[in-house]
């Protein structure tokens, strides 16, 4: 898939990128697989925000994606390939031979008409899904499990995978694309293959309000602020005030280490 630019014929469009779309094969999503999508502008249920900077965007559906692979045992066509606004990988629309249809992520090398089968007897190639006890070591998978029976959790974004580097006792081995090293048990299934739409991440967005169709609202900088809004604010002209960078409540960010306690399932931290 190809980053293409377009002819500037305004300012706004001299900087931008896009990704070339020749891959997707309908504009035309699934009825029975889209439900509605309300904006949460960032807040909890309990109309807290919890995420800041977030509001407005483009109105979108949401895709029902089948991270667990349910239909086990039944060989499935792809049918379509999709774009998906909630996500920057393709998705892909699994016809099984009992009729039913599925959304699932789609790996690299897979096209329409492509085979995908999920069981314990699969075979561990491109698309299909088994537990990690059926894969081969040095082999790469996404869309893995963290608990039996789940669905898939980690490794869902485009051009990402992880590596299985070894297999002992009840625990298998991922290299995850963060670079960090974890155990995940064998029971926990995942699917073969590193995840499309690896050039997601070399698009230019080149203006603002292609931002904020997005969803994501202007930031403002904690050294621009008063003293009762920030750690950072205050001073005569530009002042670091001597302290490490925080957040609004205090809370260290930009490197400090914030995880309340260790998991022993982490071999290697993503960072030293």
């Amino acid at each position: 898939m190809a980053v293409v630019t377009r002819r500037p014929r305004n300012s706004s469009l001299r900087f931008q990128s896009f990704l070339s779309n020749d891959d997707i094969t309908t504009k035309k999503a699934e009825r029975s697989l889209l439900v509605g999508l309300r904006k949460k502008g960032g807040r909890n249920s309990y109309g807290r925000i919890t995420v800041r900077h977030r509001g407005g965007g483009a109105e979108r559906k949401y895709r029902i994606i089948d991270f667990a692979r349910r239909d086990r045992n039944v060989e499935g066509t792809i049918s379509t390939i999709e774009y998906d606004p909630n996500r920057n990988v393709r998705i892909g629309l699994v016809i099984y031979k009992t009729g039913i249809k599925k959304y699932i992520l789609m790996p690299d090398k897979l096209a329409v008409g492509s085979k995908v089968y999920a069981g314990l007897d699969a075979e561990p190639k491109v698309g299909n899904c088994m537990p990690l006890s059926a894969v081969p070591a040095g082999f790469f998978v996404h869309n893995i499990e963290m608990t039996p029976g789940s669905g898939g959790k980690l490794v869902r974004s485009a051009g990402t995978s992880a590596q299985i580097m070894a297999k002992s006792g009840d625990y298998a081995t991922l290299k995850m694309p963060s670079g960090e090293i974890r155990m995940v048990l064998l029971d926990c299934w995942a699917t073969i293959g590193v995840l499309g739409n690896a050039d997601q991440k070399n698009i230019s967005i080149g203006k603002a309000g292609r931002t904020r169709h997005r969803g994501f609202r202007p930031s403002v900088r904690g050294m621009a602020m008063n003293p009762v809004d920030h750690p950072h604010g205050g001073g005569e002209g530009r002042s670091k005030s001597g302290s490490h960078p925080t957040t609004p409540w205090g809370k260290g960010c930009k490197g400090t280490r914030t995880r309340r306690r260790k998991n022993a399932l982490i071999i290697k931290r993503r960072k030293p």
